[in-house]
């Protein structure tokens, strides 16, 4: 198969296992297809302490290790002076960022229908931001050290979190209080606009973090993990993944969590199936630098994400089954969990635009081997 066509078979799994799932549960299809999308109203199972706390461990158990290794490694390479100056347009990204964040959360009369609309520029003014803290601590950054496969990251965000739109439909995990009432190109449009910024951002934070010797140092060389049958485990990956997703349509509130897990699962495995390189290629020889940044990236955006909805006019609010309790901002304490997972699939997805670039070079890149 080729990439290209393994790549599209991925996500046409994603996509219609779901969909899948409901049918063999007898559900109507057309709330899952209607456009403008429209979270559907379903009740939700009420909050269990049992469940809460189960998962609670079982999140704990499995992301302890990690911490606990960036904390208390010494395995750091030595100390990064700061490259140059901060850049100019780092200013501008802050005063853009600054200015955004204030209009967000005000409640000016003359913003009027551009209220709706300040999600986009604090995300941009963001990525400019962390792409200039990024030039200044390692003297590249990804805007600048690759900047047509950097561009095409907005596109993809784009149909990339649109796909996580669809999949909310099956489980109601999440819904937009007040939302402008939008005809279907408009909302089709405003929608795409902060959509585009999701992987630039997560990738962006994590090379930032990459620059920093701790992060870099304590998982360059940790436990290597290479199974006796990478083929055998790959094809167990799948069909679990697989299983998962059609579960989503079948029983939501017992497979939500799933949404973030199975997409980057089914992606991975496939790529290992073919023997081709993937997000986790590296930690076979102990290299879990892709692994553990990208995942640290997308949960420190996540952060920005849930701080900067909380205050806004239009928001999104969360309905999780059994877990919503424990607010920060709008999500449930757990609900950050799902932030890990998610950041291997934006660094599943991303990296096979950076990697190609080939004008960058190479000692510049800050990416383990196998995302080059």
């Amino acid at each position: 198969m080729h990439p290209l066509s393994r790549r599209i078979a991925g996500m046409a799994l994603v996509l219609l296992l779901p969909l899948a799932g409901a049918a063999a549960a007898g559900k109507p299809l057309a709330a899952y297809l209607q456009f403008p999308p429209k979270t559907p109203d379903m009740p939700h199972a009420p909050f269990s302490l049992p469940v809460f706390l189960g998962l609670a461990l079982l999140i704990l158990a499995s992301t302890a290790p990690f911490p606990l290794r960036l904390f208390s490694s010494r395995r750091v390479h030595g100390p990064r002076s700061p490259a140059g100056s901060f850049p100019w347009w780092g200013w501008a990204g802050a005063g853009l960022c600054a200015g955004s964040w204030i209009l967000a959360w005000g409640r000016f009369p003359w913003m009027g229908g551009l209220q709706a609309h300040t999600f986009t520029p604090l995300w941009v003014a963001y990525i400019v931001v962390v792409n200039a803290l990024t030039h200044l601590r390692a003297g590249r950054c990804l805007m600048l050290t690759r900047p047509r496969r950097f561009l095409l990251l907005f596109p993809v965000s784009a149909a990339f979190w649109w796909s996580f739109e669809y999949l909310n439909r099956f489980v109601g995990n999440w819904y937009y209080r007040d939302p402008p009432g939008f005809g279907a190109g408009e909302y089709f449009l405003f929608a795409t606009l902060p959509f585009a910024t999701v992987l630039p951002a997560v990738l962006s934070t994590r090379e930032l973090l990459l620059s920093f010797p701790r992060v870099d140092g304590a998982f360059r060389k940790w436990h290597p993990f290479s199974p006796p049958s990478p083929r055998g485990v790959g094809l167990a990956a799948l069909l679990l993944s697989c299983a998962g997703l059609f579960a989503v349509g079948i029983v939501p509130d017992f497979a939500f969590p799933l949404v973030w897990v199975a997409p980057p699962l089914l992606l991975i495995s496939l790529a290992a199936l073919r023997g081709e390189p993937h997000s986790l290629s590296g930690i076979a020889e102990g290299d879990w630098r892709t692994f553990a940044a990208s995942s640290l990236a997308a949960l420190s955006c996540g952060f920005f994400w849930e701080m900067w909805n909380h205050g806004s006019a239009v928001k999104w609010v969360y309905a999780i089954p059994y877990v919503d309790a424990f607010h920060v901002f709008e999500m449930p304490i757990l609900g950050y969990a799902g932030y890990l997972p998610f950041g291997v699939l934006c660094a599943e997805v991303g990296d096979r635009l950076l990697k190609s670039d080939t004008r960058a070079p190479e000692k510049t890149s800050s990416f383990p081997p196998q995302v080059r």
